[in-house]
């Protein structure tokens, strides 16, 4: 990456933090989910890498190990996430930070359909969400489902399949 330019910051080594899997922006916070895989003490140096609010959220399910793959905000500051998969203080946090949440039912939690690609009003989703589909469909939202189940196998959907790379404007 610095060999193309692009701007690398390290985190102090003691400290463990999976990535995007476990960050998403959200408005203009950065929302960071802990335990599993990422500790919440890299959450600090993330806020002042970034220069920006982050909302550290404890992940409580297992299955639900990264933050992406239990919430998924949305470009109009909406989100759609699965309340169970949070402690009661990651659930407040979210509800005071996000307006107009959509909740998943735990039959399509857990097929990781919150582990979405969103590109404006397109949404990339496993299929097995009938009913978070119709309602993202009843906000404006374009829906295309595809056969995840080998991916599901392996703990991960459709997001977990791709790294966004923020485009830099030319100098």
């Amino acid at each position: 990456m610095e060999q193309r330019d692009y701007e690398v910051n390290w985190l102090p080594g003691n400290l463990y933090f999976e990535g995007e899997g476990d960050a998403l922006f959200g408005g203009d916070a950065l929302f960071c989910g802990y335990k599993f895989r990422s500790d919440i003490q890299s959450h600090r140096a993330l806020a002042d890498i970034l220069g920006c609010l982050v909302i550290s959220v404890e992940l409580v399910d297992p299955r639900f190990y990264h933050l992406d793959t239990c919430f998924c905000p949305l470009p109009d500051g909406t989100a759609f996430w699965f309340p169970s998969a949070f402690d009661d203080y990651g659930q407040r946090a979210i509800r005071e930070h996000v307006t107009g949440l959509i909740d998943v039912s735990p039959e399509e939690a857990t097929h990781f359909s919150c582990n979405a690609v969103v590109i404006e009003r397109d949404i990339v989703l496993p299929k097995g969400a009938p009913r978070l589909v119709a309602t993202l469909q009843d906000r404006g939202y374009r829906c295309h489902e595809l056969p995840m189940s080998e991916f599901i196998k392996a703990g991960g959907a459709c997001k977990c399949l791709t790294m966004f790379m923020p485009q830099r404007e030319s100098v």
